[in-house]
């Protein structure tokens, strides 16, 4: 059970058990020391992210079944490095990011009013949108 916060400063939430995610493969994006590509941004994938991801060498759609992958769909929830959402940020394709399960190492690199423009939250009527 995870004692680390979230960027709202808040109890770091799950960010997907299906598929299961995060650097240690617990369904969170925690962080520690052997986390080099810091892990840290529960993000819901969208298309354009997928496409933007596998051109910069990184096919998160693909099944590997040796890695017990199943390949990530529009609408999945993952845990994304950091830089690699910079990146799309600045390329206009950042995916949606899930506030509650993204941790506060964040805060480092991105600020809560850049992270807030992007969250992904509840609608009026309790529907999901960015």
């Amino acid at each position: 059970m995870t004692t680390s916060r979230n960027v709202l400063g808040g109890k770091l939430l799950p960010c997907s058990y299906d598929p299961l995610t995060g650097f240690y493969r617990d369904g969170c994006c925690e962080t520690g020391p052997d986390d080099e590509g810091t892990h840290v941004v529960c993000a819901r994938v969208t298309a354009e992210f997928l496409e933007f991801s596998r051109a910069r060498g990184n096919d998160l759609s693909t099944p590997q079944p040796a890695w017990r992958f199943t390949g990530l769909k529009p609408g999945d929830r993952w845990c994304l490095c950091v830089q690699r959402w910079l990146e799309a940020l600045q390329a206009n394709v950042a995916p949606p990011v899930v506030l509650e399960c993204t941790h506060a190492a964040t805060l480092e690199h991105v600020s809560l009013e850049v992270l807030q423009k992007h969250a992904w939250r509840k609608t009026a009527d309790g529907s999901r949108a960015a």
